[in-house]
């Protein structure tokens, strides 16, 4: 049995280079279906309506590690489902991963940035609101204190993370159910693994503590995840 009472610090799959885009595109694919399946979308859209009232009229949003793009879709279908203009931008380090969002998502009115996030000059385009979803378990605690410092600092109102919970229901439920139904070595491999290296509660507290935001609330969601949104000001 695994322990999971300390984060894992095995690298994932997909944080390698040269993987083949074929791999990296089936891998989008399977995530997507996970995200619509077991709400992870819909969390994303939560975190996005905490500051709808803060901004009326047009909102900029920019998800930071945006893989294929499903989240930003999912957010404007919501968008346009409520008449909100909105301006998307993704940043991705994996130039995969922007090229299976331009084409995925086509009709999509997004910019679509290949960078480090922490490269990314968004001092002409300052977003009200950036946000992560499924990114923060890859980085170091260190790592992350620095990104939230990044994100308060490039954004207008503030900012909101979707992640995972580490909980033994969650590993072994994500482990067998992409087992019996993935088709993608990555997505088997680094779904499970993905949960071994998420946050407890105190976890995200001693990073928010040490990245001095204070603004900010923390709430569990269903399928194991965390939705922590931070308000500038």
């Amino acid at each position: 049995m695994v322990n999971l009472q300390h984060r894992s610090a095995k690298k994932e799959l997909l944080d390698a280079d040269g993987i083949p885009f074929a791999d990296i595109k089936k891998n989008m694919q399977e995530l997507d279906t996970i995200n619509r399946l077991l709400g992870g979308h819909a969390i994303t859209v939560r975190g996005l309506k905490t500051f709808l009232k803060l901004k009326p009229g047009r909102i900029s949003i920019c998800e930071i590690g945006c893989g294929g793009g499903d989240n930003l879709n999912a957010i404007y279908q919501y968008c346009k489902r409520k008449n909100i203009p909105v301006t998307l931008t993704g940043i991705d380090i994996k130039p995969e991963c922007i090229s299976f969002a331009l084409e995925k998502y086509k009709d999509l009115p997004a910019t679509w940035i290949c960078s480090d996030y922490a490269h990314a000059d968004l001092t002409h385009m300052m977003p009200d609101i950036v946000f992560t979803s499924l990114f923060c378990h890859h980085f170091t605690f260190d790592e992350l204190v620095l990104m939230m410092r990044w994100m308060k600092k490039n954004a207008k109102l503030g900012f909101f993370i979707n992640d995972l919970e580490r909980h033994p229901l969650a590993y072994y439920s994500i482990k067998w159910l992409t087992k019996l139904f993935s088709s993608s070595y990555l997505v088997k491999n680094d779904a499970p693994l993905s949960v071994a290296r998420g946050f407890k509660k105190k976890e995200w507290l001693a990073i928010l503590e040490a990245a001095a935001t204070s603004n900010y609330i923390i709430r569990w969601q269903w399928a194991f995840r965390h939705l922590i949104v931070c308000k500038n000001g």
